[in-house]
C-alpha cells in the first residue's frame, strides 16, 4: 500500500503542478462543478436553462416559475467504477481495470486534497464495493484500499444496474465521475437521469486491439463475462472491419449522447500516459464553469 501511496500521489502532484500552470492556480474545476442546491423559486426570464422549469407549480397557471440555487459547500464527489471482466483487456499490468483504478485513486486523492467529499462505488453485475462520502486523509486510505485491495463477486456487466443503484444512493446534488469501457446496452436511460440530478464526468476506458484485430487465423476468444470460448477467424478482412466499424460508431453513440446530456466526456486509451487526457478534462471544465 505504501508504494501504492507513493505512485499516486506523485502522479496526483504532477496534475496538479500542470493544472495550476494552465489554470490560474484553479485546480477545483473537476471537484466543484455546479455545487448547487435548491435555494428558491423566481418567475421565468427569457434566456433561462429551461430545465430548471418548476413544472408542478408553473401548472398552477400564475405564470412560469425557475428553480434558484445556491452554492453547496458540502458537495460529494462519487466515483463509480465498472470492475467487470470486460474490464481485463490489455497489457499484464497496463489494462483497463488498471488504468481505471489508478485514475480513481488519483483523483481520490487530488479530491481529498480540495477538501472535497468523496465516495466510492464499485460494480460488475451487482453492488461489489460501496464507500460512504466523507472527508480527510483517512477517507482517502479507506478509498484507496476499496479501489484496489477489493476482490470481485462476478465478471458480468450491467450499467443499466450501476446507473439505477446511483441514482438510489445519491439524493443530493453531486460530482460524479463514471470510469468505465461502456460496453453494454440499455444503459442510456438511468446515464440520463443520472445526468439531470447530478454533474456527470464519463471517463471511457478503451484499448487498441478492441478496434484493431490483428490477422491471425482461427483463434480462440475467450469471453470472461460468459466464462466461455468461441473461435474466430480474424483473417476475414470483413470480420475485422466489422470488428472496427462497432468499436467507432458505439463510441460516437456515447460521445453524442454525453454532448447531448451535458456530460463531460473523455476517452483514455491504455496506451496513453493518464496526466495529459486528465489536464485536458480540468482545462474544459474549467473553461465551462467560468462560462456558466
Amino acid at each position: 500500500m505504501k508504494e501504492l501511496f507513493s505512485k499516486l500521489r506523485k502522479y496526483e502532484i504532477m496534475i496538479r503542478k500542470v493544472a495550476n500552470n494552465h489554470l490560474q492556480g484553479d485546480y477545483q474545476s473537476l471537484f466543484k462543478g455546479s455545487g448547487l442546491e435548491f435555494d428558491d423559486l423566481r418567475p421565468y426570464q427569457y434566456g433561462d436553462d429551461i430545465r430548471t422549469i418548476e413544472w408542478k407549480v408553473s401548472a398552477k397557471g400564475h405564470g412560469t416559475f425557475v428553480k434558484t440555487f445556491k452554492e453547496d459547500k458540502e458537495q460529494s464527489v462519487y466515483f463509480l467504477l465498472d470492475i467487470s471482466g470486460s474490464q481485463d483487456i490489455g497489457q499484464p499490468g497496463n489494462k483497463k481495470i488498471d488504468q481505471g483504478k489508478v485514475i480513481s485513486g488519483v483523483l481520490t486523492l487530488a479530491a481529498v486534497f480540495n477538501g472535497s467529499q468523496v465516495g466510492l462505488i464499485s460494480y460488475s453485475d451487482e453492488k461489489e464495493k460501496l464507500v460512504l462520502p466523507g472527508k480527510g486523509s483517512k477517507q482517502g486510505v479507506k478509498m484507496i484500499r476499496g479501489i484496489f485491495q477489493h476482490e470481485n463477486k462476478s465478471l458480468k456487466t450491467d450499467l443499466n444496474g450501476m446507473f439505477t443503484f446511483a441514482l438510489n444512493l445519491i439524493k443530493k446534488r453531486a460530482v460524479i465521475v463514471i470510469i468505465s469501457d461502456f460496453i453494454d446496452e440499455g444503459y442510456e436511460r438511468p446515464f440520463r437521469a443520472l445526468a439531470e440530478r447530478h454533474d456527470v464526468v464519463a471517463i471511457q476506458l478503451t484499448d487498441p486491439r478492441e478496434s484493431a484485430l490483428p490477422s491471425l487465423g482461427i483463434i480462440p476468444v475467450f469471453d470472461k463475462e460468459k466464462g466461455r470460448t468461441t473461435w474466430v477467424n480474424t483473417a476475414f478482412g470483413s470480420f475485422s472491419k466489422k470488428i472496427s466499424d462497432t468499436f467507432t460508431s458505439e463510441r460516437e453513440n456515447l460521445k453524442e449522447l454525453c454532448k447531448k446530456n451535458q456530460i463531460n466526456y473523455l476517452s483514455i486509451d491504455t496506451t496513453q500516459d493518464i496526466v495529459g487526457p486528465l489536464i485536458e478534462l480540468f482545462k474544459y471544465r474549467n473553461k465551462s464553469m467560468k462560462r456558466g
